[in-house]
């Protein structure tokens, strides 16, 4: 009983720190959008708008009420769902994200499912095999991966696949409209291909770190002296130890495309939530872009949250 109450204390004292965070992310993200130079009734209106007719737009969007009291107001509509209405196209914001959120989940689930069993794969051999030629290749190849910027990795891959080969279109905007298994493929290709690379080398080197540091346990020596074979050791002794860092490792990496989304979904112009944001900064529509920053955040802590929870039903220790 006592190791179950003390489960349930560590995964409500990760539940508040995910729920306080949420909050301050809110008012750094308000503020922080706020202060992005240029007046958005101005640009809406142009340069040749009238103070008078700027003062009239500023005050019916509500621009010119103090901003701890905008920030209230919009914290107050996110508690019960309400994101408010984009200041350009006058639209719900929530149908405009809602609209474009299926898109990058599609994205992010491509992405998982090829770059998580990929980096398990690289990471458990190289771990495996420490020391070994494969293992210098491996650990060679994610270095080189993750001192290169995504835009870079996105700029090669439409060289190399759009541009030398011909194989793929540079442009995924083709992936609403397709109709055929191969023009899916084909149009989700390139920012896939660009978000693995990006993730994949994280994860490989964090795989590989947790399954060196549960091979060298004394158990897994126990086990060797007494003669399991390796893929008994392997199967079941490290793995199941080194689940929850490793699962911290892919929480963390996969985290990483969010900021990586972005890059791809602008280069390769694809519909996506991060495609949105970038066209609301070009247009200065904060609610626009406070939405969809608090969106991000709320994805980020939610997968640490859950890398957390892993980490904690998985460790013997932590229930003990």
């Amino acid at each position: 009983m006592n190791r179950y109450r003390y489960s349930a204390r560590l995964l409500s004292q990760r539940l508040l720190v995910t729920l306080l965070t949420m909050l301050i992310v809110s008012f750094i993200v308000f503020f922080a959008t706020t202060m992005l130079p240029g007046d958005v009734a101005q640009a809406m209106l142009g340069q040749s708008a009238t103070p008078e007719a700027v003062a009239g737009l500023r005050h019916a969007m509500g621009l010119d009420v103090p901003a701890y009291s905008r920030f209230l107001s919009w914290l107050w509509g996110l508690l019960h769902g309400d994101l408010g209405r984009s200041y350009v196209t006058r639209l719900p914001i929530s149908e405009m994200i809602g609209d474009r959120l299926n898109n990058s989940l599609k994205l992010a689930l491509l992405v998982t499912l090829v770059s998580v069993p990929f980096s398990m794969v690289l990471g458990i051999t190289s771990a495996i095999l420490k020391d070994s030629t494969y293992d210098a290749i491996v650990s060679a190849m994610t270095i080189a991966v993750i001192s290169v910027p995504e835009f870079l990795i996105a700029t090669l891959a439409i060289l190399i696949f759009a541009v030398w080969l011909h194989w793929l279109p540079a442009i995924s905007y083709g992936a609403l409209h397709a109709v055929t298994w191969t023009k899916m493929f084909a149009a989700y290709a390139m920012p896939v291909i660009t978000l693995t690379f990006v993730v994949s080398a994280q994860m490989i080197r964090m795989t590989r770190a947790a399954m060196i540091e549960a091979i060298n346990r004394p158990y897994v020596e126990m086990a060797v002296l007494k003669g399991a074979s390796r893929a008994r050791i392997v199967l079941w002794h490290v793995l199941p130890n080194a689940v929850g860092p490793i699962a911290n490792a892919m929480a963390l990496s996969l985290s990483y495309l969010l900021g990586g989304v972005i890059v791809a979904e602008t280069i390769f112009d694809y519909p996506g939530v991060a495609k949105l944001m970038v066209d609301a900064v070009s247009t200065r529509d904060l609610p626009l872009i406070q939405s969809c920053a608090i969106l991000f955040c709320f994805c980020h802590l939610i997968m640490l949250m859950f890398a957390d929870l892993v980490a904690i039903l998985s460790n013997p220790r932590s229930r003990a």
